[in-house]
């Protein structure tokens, strides 16, 4: 099949989205699909490395500072040129954007089926941009509107299913879960890592890695630190990752006294530097309610780290609270308590916890969850070739 993974965002500078197309890409390429990536341009390097070829379209940054760049593809002449060659038998979108907008224009033009991928919680993104809860309604409502000239809608988690729901979409819903990279650790590298970002080895760590910005309830592993902090734990608070609020999250720090405890790193592109964080890392704190699906919480557990998860969220979802990870309230003294918990626990106890989180978190991306995707990018494209012999 000839494949078209459209999204907003992408290589270099990638969120969760990103990653997960990127995912895609790589993994049906493997499984001799000719997938071709539709997203706005960047310097992305090389491109020769890749098993999947770029379609790209101008683009703007979106703010000074901001690393995601957003463009309109109508307004490219050489990428609708491109793409006029290009004769996919399937378009799959991330995104209800602009991205999404050039899949459907695509799919209707082409008489192709379209597959619609629901990941992040848009209502929640329009109200912090707005500050308007009449306007996240209203984009919210426009997101569900998007979806529905999908032929299929999947989502990642049962979690992005209730939220899609929530905005106001009817149709059938499709849990397609994300997978994860199954990868070797470098652990030549572990001192390097350890020394280049000041990684203490002789007490706990406690690692966020994401985006920096407050919608992943970021205040509260930093007033959490501060309250661990003040019952006597010894620990180093790390954060891996870039965002609009870097300089405020900084000043939160310093202001709950744990600034000399606290490291940030920045944005990690090389996997294996961050796999050493993951390792190193004697738990990862991931309380966010935001996420619909959490890749990091199942990248930490391949290297043996467990989570500590707001219960009830979607990146609680794959987690049994003290046998693979532990579950909080989405409160400070819980999440200082659950981490407290584990830390104080035997070491013999904490390694069974590690090894039941390896060996139950993670899913391979080239496995069952790829099996799943080619079988209904299949059916799909047979149905459309039916109704185009049948009609036509």
């Amino acid at each position: 099949m000839k494949i078209g993974e459209f999204s907003d965002s992408f290589l270099p500078i990638i969120d969760g989205v990103g990653r997960v197309v990127k995912a895609y890409a790589d993994t049906l390429s493997l499984r001799n699909q000719e997938v071709y990536v539709i997203c706005p341009t960047d310097n992305m390097g090389f491109r020769g490395k890749y098993p999947f070829e770029i379609v790209d379209y101008n683009s703007l940054r979106l703010s000074k500072g901001n690393p995601w760049k957003v463009g309109i593809d109508k307004l490219d002449t050489h990428f609708t040129a491109r793409m006029k060659l290009i004769d996919l038998d399937i378009c799959h979108t991330h995104s209800p954007a602009f991205a999404g907008f050039s899949a459907v224009y695509y799919a209707k033009k082409k008489n192709v089926p379209l597959v619609g991928t629901f990941h992040s919680k848009y209502y929640d993104d329009i109200l912090i941009a707005t500050k308007s809860k009449m306007l996240a309604r209203i984009g919210s409502e426009m997101v569900a509107d998007f979806y529905s000239q999908c032929d299929e809608v999947w989502t990642v988690s049962e979690n992005s299913a209730e939220t899609l729901q929530s905005y106001g979409y009817k149709g059938k819903l499709i849990i397609v879960p994300n997978g994860t990279n199954v990868r070797e650790l470098h652990t030549e590298m572990l001192d390097q890592v350890s020394s280049e970002f000041g990684i203490r080895r002789d007490v706990p760590v406690l690692l966020y890695v994401g985006q920096i910005n407050w919608k992943k309830n970021l205040r509260r592993i930093i007033e959490g630190a501060a309250r661990l902090k003040k019952q006597g734990h010894e620990f180093q608070l790390v954060f891996a990752g870039k965002g609009p609020d870097e300089e405020e999250v900084k000043e939160l720090a310093l202001k709950e006294g744990i600034s000399d405890r606290f490291v940030m790193t920045g944005h990690l592109q090389d996997s294996k530097v961050l796999d050493c964080l993951y390792y190193l890392a004697t738990l990862f704190v991931f309380p966010s309610l935001y996420d619909t699906f959490s890749l990091v919480v199942r990248e930490a557990a391949l290297m043996e780290t467990p989570s500590v998860v707001v219960e009830g969220s979607a990146a609680g979802e794959s987690i049994k609270n003290g046998e693979n990870g532990l579950l909080c309230k989405d409160t400070t003294e819980d999440f200082a308590d659950k981490v407290a918990f584990f830390l104080s626990l035997p070491e013999e106890k904490r390694e069974q916890i590690n090894k039941k989180a390896k060996e139950t978190i993670p899913i391979r991306w080239d496995g069952p969850i790829m099996d799943t995707v080619i079988e209904r990018y299949e059916n799909l494209v047979n149905i459309y070739k039916f109704k185009n012999r049948k009609f036509n």
